[in-house]
């Protein structure tokens, strides 16, 4: 049984199909269960709490730990290192292997340009130190002997699955498709890579195998980095509509945050884009032979699968009026 540790957001709804496609037998763990799916064993648990946490590991071989908190540092502050405690408790006693998926905000903001697995950690943001304390955590019971564990990490992410399937989702596909700006931070002429979601579960699933992969940190494959400019016009091309885009400055994000509380929390991790990122997976490619989808193949399929552009349903895009930027709409954590 592979169990999945917060089932409820877009990186675990890909994993989940991901599992399904291969038939490999499946735990959804969530606060709240929703429908039930055939062949899929769905529990709910506050993984905040030790025994339901325990209880939903129960029986299972290998748990990945996909949670996605809200996007506020003191939530951050206060649940994730109880998330991980009890998740690591809950795989030492039923001898479950750990998979976490996690993000790039602990990496040093000076080495932005080529991250990879080797990167310093050196968090700037309240979130990114939470992040480190909790990669810490797992580090050190690996170290003890406690769990067998692997970070899977992952850049900013997008994927098919609307309304919010990740940053480039959030940032160019939604308000695109709507007849509105598309929205950058900071500045649309530095380099930026995602991971596409489809991609990320492939190699978790592949790395959950593989006992060579345990006790490593590994990227997750990640295409090309284009600058922002550049992403919004290849989301723009896939849905057919005109690219525009405005661009938010970290002045302006931080006056909208005076309001929205969702803004405010964004300010502290807008450093990721007035500078190149560059995520690195050549790690995984090398060992494993994974790759990344083609870019312009990726953004296509979501056009495709979320807004019905090139085939199948979906809403189609109508050019409009810019209206608003979606600044009260929250970033996605990985």
């Amino acid at each position: 049984m592979e169990t999945i540790l917060g089932a409820g957001g877009p990186v675990a709804r890909a994993l989940a199909q991901e599992l399904e496609r291969q038939g490999r037998p499946l735990r959804l763990v969530r606060r709240n269960p929703g429908a039930k799916r055939p062949g899929v064993e769905v529990h709910a648990a506050d993984l905040t709490d030790a025994e339901a946490t325990e209880r939903a590991v129960r029986g299972s071989t290998v748990c990945y730990l996909t949670v996605g908190l809200p996007y506020r540092a003191a939530v951050w502050a206060r649940d994730w290192p109880r998330v991980m405690e009890n998740a690591i408790a809950a795989c030492r006693r039923h001898r479950a292997r750990l998979v976490f998926f996690d993000n790039v905000y602990m990496y040093d903001p000076d080495h932005l340009g080529r991250m990879t697995e080797a990167t310093p950690v050196r968090p700037v943001s309240r979130k990114g130190r939470v992040r480190a304390r909790v990669v810490r955590m797992l580090h050190d019971a690996v170290e003890r002997g406690e769990v067998e564990a692997l970070v899977a990490r992952s850049a900013d992410f997008f994927g098919f699955g609307k309304p919010w399937s990740g940053v480039l989702n959030f940032l160019a596909f939604e308000p695109l498709s709507r007849g509105k700006k598309a929205i950058w931070f900071a500045s649309a002429d530095r380099p930026h890579n995602f991971t596409y979601l489809p991609d990320a579960a492939r190699a978790m699933a592949l790395l959950a195998q593989h006992d060579e992969a345990y006790g490593e940190v590994w990227h997750l494959p990640s295409g090309e980095a284009r600058t922002g400019r550049a992403w919004v016009e290849g989301a723009a091309a896939a849905l057919g509509v005109q690219p525009r885009l405005q661009l938010i400055t970290p002045a302006m994000a931080r006056l909208a945050g005076l309001f929205q509380p969702l803004v405010r929390e964004t300010v502290e991790m807008l450093y990721q884009y007035d500078r190149p990122y560059v995520f690195d997976s050549a790690k995984i490619a090398a060992r494993f032979g994974l790759e990344p989808t083609p870019t312009d193949a990726a953004l296509a399929e979501v056009a495709r699968r979320d807004y019905g552009v090139g085939g199948g349903s979906g809403t189609q895009p109508q050019d409009g009026s810019p209206g608003r930027a979606l600044l009260d709409k929250p970033p996605l954590d990985g």
